[in-house]
């Protein structure tokens, strides 16, 4: 039996409470929404870790922050450990990459065999937060509130020439992929940066959301004092108090940031278009690395438990999965051993060392009954946090502050802290239980500062003398394009062809 194509989009800071089931329906999405109609749609799908590199190594691993050590957005994402890309290719696919997947270290592929377009972030450990130094903020590549003041319309930024280049290169290669010169299965994973911040975005998508009644957040803007200690570190840290934010500029940002939702979905639809165009099938798979909290409570981007933050968006269509709404929580470390499931690949080698779980069951009418779990342990924590969501429950914990117990279904924005509620103690108490078996957080703490340590040095180390950066160089073969003197016209005029001609 031959194993099916693989298509994924990724996108970046993408807020899943926007996808209740499928798009909601105020977006501008009509390729997502096409998309959602023929997918199962995990709506209560969770970040393994609210931060572009520990979230997307996850992803890419099936193994929590703690398990790979991917950390924070400098932590180095080691080359033993196997990730999808390695699954499939030792299973005979040809893997690929399109856009951003923020490895960090001198191994820039992780599995994949080729790779279109270099990083939009820097490989190194410059990125490293310091534990030593806790309320330290670190000028040059903190989060602030720029991103907010500065909100509006740009018809070019960096992170537009970005997932522009991203998009070109992914219709390119559907194309290269129809054309048979590789007889193997294929992985095209395309990942974008938007809708991440700063919200920038196109006239042509801001004019979609001009009269949008979701510009403001549901839950306003708190007073610090009356925010969650993980809250106020995440304020200091973004450099609060050396802005005056508006109620303006809070909606220009979410605006900016629907509109750019909209532009990935055109993106994405460009792809889509080539993939039918070449009469190629393929399981496609819609994921987010983790959320963007958009003014809600007075909180913005991610490095939070909170739904804003922790929940993204997940769709997968593929013949085995039922088009249908999964509510169990799900995670998106469930995405490496789902693929390989989908693919008829055998994890068994590594999976001892592996938390994510296969989804295929559950969009089969299967049931699941382990909770999700989350992990933060960079800028703006002062020591690892964990989270637990299980059933209508979210359990957050760190060694730092006081335990939290959420019941979203009633409680669905987390105003309720339940866990000093007596009648709640409990749920409270095996929560509790479920998280001291998964997590010895003096131990997790123990190693994200030894190495936070060790990266400092190597850093500081490596920038002194030659420097020789680890950013990816996508390589172009100019001799193997086009026409060149060592092929024979008549057979690159057919091979580059499709449909060939009679």
């Amino acid at each position: 039996m031959s194993k099916p194509n693989i298509l994924i989009f990724m996108v970046d800071q993408l807020n899943g409470t926007f996808f209740p089931d499928g798009p909601a329906d105020w977006l501008h999405v009509p390729n997502l929404r096409a998309l959602s109609e023929r997918s199962t749609r995990f709506v209560n799908a969770y970040t393994a870790s609210p931060l572009c590199a520990p979230g997307r190594a996850a992803f890419m691993s099936g193994q929590l922050p703690s398990q790979n050590g991917v950390y924070d957005n400098a932590a180095e994402f080691a080359s033993s450990i196997p990730t999808y890309a390695h699954h499939l290719r030792r299973a005979g696919y040809q893997t690929c990459l399109s856009g951003k997947m923020h490895f960090v270290g001198p191994d820039q592929l992780h599995g994949f065999e080729e790779r279109l377009t270099t990083d939009i972030y820097p490989p190194d450990f410059g990125w490293t937060p310091d534990y030593r130094k806790p309320g330290e903020r670190i000028e040059w590549w903190y989060h602030n509130m720029g991103s907010v003041t500065g909100a509006g319309v740009a018809e070019i930024s960096n992170q537009l020439e970005f997932d522009d280049e991203v998009a070109f290169h992914a219709v390119q290669k559907v194309y290269d992929l129809a054309r048979g010169k590789d007889e193997r299965p294929w992985c095209l994973t395309v990942s974008f940066t938007h809708p991440h911040d700063p919200y920038v975005a196109r006239k042509k998508y801001w004019d979609l959301y001009e009269d949008c009644e979701h510009l403001d957040p549901a839950v306003p803007a708190m007073d610090y004092d009356d925010h969650d200690p993980h809250s106020q570190r995440i304020f200091d840290a973004n450099d609060w108090r050396s802005y005056d934010l508006t109620d303006e500029m809070v909606r220009r940002s979410r605006r900016a940031y629907f509109a750019n939702i909209s532009y990935l979905d055109d993106k994405i639809g460009e792809v889509m278009a080539a993939l039918e165009a070449t009469r190629q099938e393929a399981i496609i798979l819609f994921v987010s690395d983790h959320g963007d909290m958009l003014g809600e409570r007075g909180l913005w981007f991610k490095m939070s438990f909170y739904e804003g933050s922790s929940r993204v968006p997940l769709m997968i269509a593929a013949p085995q999965m039922a088009p249908e709404r999964v509510d169990t929580p799900v995670s998106n470390i469930d995405i490496c051993p789902t693929l390989c499931d989908l693919a008829g690949i055998s994890m068994d080698d590594v999976m001892p060392w592996t938390t994510g779980e296969s989804l295929v069951h559950l969009g089969q009418g299967g049931e699941r009954t382990s909770p999700v779990s989350m992990e933060y342990a960079a800028e703006a924590s002062y020591a690892p946090m964990v989270s637990l969501r299980y059933g209508k429950w979210k359990f957050n914990r760190c060694a730092l502050d006081p335990d939290q117990l959420f019941d979203l279904e009633s409680d669905p924005h987390e105003l309720r802290n339940l866990a000093g509620v007596p009648e709640h103690a409990g749920t409270l108490t095996q929560l509790q239980a479920k998280a001291e078996a998964r997590w010895d957080l003096e131990a997790f703490d123990a190693a994200v500062r030894e190495s936070q340590a060790k990266r400092w040095v190597v850093y500081e180390a490596l920038r002194q003398g030659g420097y020789f950066p680890w950013d990816y160089q996508p390589l172009q073969k100019a001799s193997e394009r086009y026409m060149r003197n060592h092929m024979d016209l008549n057979v690159l005029e057919e091979n580059q062809r499709f449909p060939r001609g009679e």
